[in-house]
């Protein structure tokens, strides 16, 4: 089978999260919330022959492909189709807590090589964007039917384009001559829409035009909050968690929730005096976050991105520490 995707942080992965240590069992338990083709799960179960591993993924075409790659290691890989939040909030009584759980937040090369969704502006593909293409709304029901100002908002917060409210008038004059129907339709009007010295910078003009429709279409920051207090939960203590992020929305969301687990004290600002008597409940492995090496983004330029931040867990979150983390 062709590998597309090259897993991020590999090395850094394997190191922070390793499952050898006085405070895991012989045959510890990971969660890879974010299976893709299995990538950081294979080299998980090839480093560490007594660990065992269960893979989620909305998209059941490319756990397929990790159920095929992954088909050596047997019983030792079990796999979960639906949402990391789905299964965190709901986890099943009869698994035991896992001691690592990882997420990737980065779409898999696969889905912009192969999926043929739209998810790359480079092909003519039906604009889709939806990892799991059974539900929700599509990329082209968001740019055919948003009222400007709301297209607009969305590609601003989410993409962080400083043009946003000219390629939003843009999209919607084109859509009054049509529907836009395919990924290479809307990175034309984009394209057209922005100036010429903007049309030839370090990314193409529709990059965060089409992260901000991916995000929206797929609910990835609004799902991350509530999935990260969930999987913290499921943890167990002494267990570690890791998270790779792509860029800063949701890596804000994962730096402010660790953050917070790590705080001693949970009283609020104006208390001057603690009152809580609260302890930490993790430890901050990481205090800043791994990037990836110059080596690894010349050979995999997905990486340059990429940012591990990592904790171990101490005692349960029962204070629910999501102050200060946006959910969008």
């Amino acid at each position: 089978m062709e590998i597309v995707h090259t897993p991020v942080l590999l090395n850094e992965c394997l190191e922070y999260l390793s499952p050898l240590g006085e405070s895991f069992e012989a045959n510890a338990l990971m969660i890879d919330s974010t299976l893709g083709e299995g990538g950081h799960t294979y080299n998980f179960l090839k480093k560490y022959p007594s660990l065992s591993v269960i893979g989620l993924d909305a998209d059941k075409v490319i756990q397929a492909r990790a159920r095929e790659r992954l088909a050596e290691f047997g019983d030792r890989v079990h796999f979960y189709n639906g949402w990391f939040q789905d299964f965190y909030a709901n986890y099943p009584s009869e698994y035991e807590r896992p001691n690592i759980i990882l997420f990737d937040l980065g779409i898999s090369v696969f889905h912009y090589e192969k999926s043929e969704r739209g998810f790359s502006f480079r092909y003519d593909e039906k604009l889709d964007m939806r990892l799991n293409s059974s539900e929700g709304q599509s990329a082209a029901d968001l740019v055919n039917d948003l009222p400007e100002e709301k297209l607009a908002d969305l590609i601003y917060l989410y993409g962080e384009e400083k043009l946003s409210r000219r390629i939003a008038r843009a999209i919607v004059e084109a859509r009054n001559g049509g529907c836009i129907e395919s990924s290479k339709a809307l990175a034309e009007i984009i394209w057209n829409a922005v100036p010429a010295n903007y049309r030839y910078g370090n990314i193409h003009p529709a990059t965060r035009t089409f992260q901000a429709l991916r995000i929206a279409v797929n609910g990835e920051l609004k799902r991350l909050p509530k999935a990260l207090h969930d999987a913290f939960g499921c943890l167990k203590e002494g267990g570690k968690m890791g998270v790779i992020t792509f860029h800063s929305l949701e890596d804000r969301i994962v730096k402010n929730y660790f953050r917070n687990l790590g705080k001693q004290c949970v009283c609020p600002p104006e208390v001057a005096v603690c009152r809580c008597g609260g302890s930490a409940c993790a430890e901050l492995i990481t205090r800043k976050p791994i990037v990836p090496t110059a080596e690894e983004v010349k050979v995999n330029s997905p990486s340059r991105s990429a940012k591990l931040r990592v904790i171990r867990k101490i005692k349960n979150d029962t204070e629910y520490h999501l102050d200060g983390v946006t959910g969008f």
